[in-house]
């Protein structure tokens, strides 16, 4: 019973894999294209200049909930980062070094313990996930051409 656990564990960590390098694949393609990029960059500053997200941000802030607590909303600013960053002909890599140094900034060099780590972490997730589900849903309401 132990292996076929870990045969179930294996395959969906295949499974994974195979979805991200797939994933990358068709990023890379779209980033190789200058009216992609130009036109994607585009509908995510329109986002930001119509104020589309302030629902989302609503949602981050926790003065609501724990007043001595403000959220610094940084899942926005590692968004601002990644569409700054974000160029025709950008390495994937390069996108993904952005992210990487965001999530050292804001998450993992600020827990000071491990529960506060898993804390840190598993907020960010949560309200990376919204963030990027509420632009999702702009650009294709909104936005068609953005969402490319």
């Amino acid at each position: 019973s132990s292996s076929l656990t870990e045969a179930k564990e294996f395959v969906k960590r295949l499974r994974r894999q195979t979805d991200l390098c797939n994933m990358v694949k068709t990023v890379r393609a779209l980033l190789n294209n200058n009216n992609t990029v130009t036109v994607l960059r585009s509908g995510l500053h329109a986002i930001f200049n119509e104020k589309s997200l302030d629902v989302t941000k609503d949602l981050f802030q926790e003065k609501f909930r724990n007043p001595k607590k403000q959220q610094k909303n940084i899942q926005l600013k590692c968004l601002k980062n990644f569409i700054s960053s974000l160029t025709s002909s950008t390495d994937i890599r390069d996108l993904l070094s952005c992210l990487s140094s965001d999530l050292q900034t804001f998450v993992i060099k600020p827990s000071k313990s491990k529960e506060a780590f898993k804390d840190q972490a598993s907020d960010f997730m949560l309200k990376w996930n919204l963030l990027l589900s509420n632009v999702g849903k702009i650009l294709t309401i909104n936005r068609t051409d953005s969402f490319g």
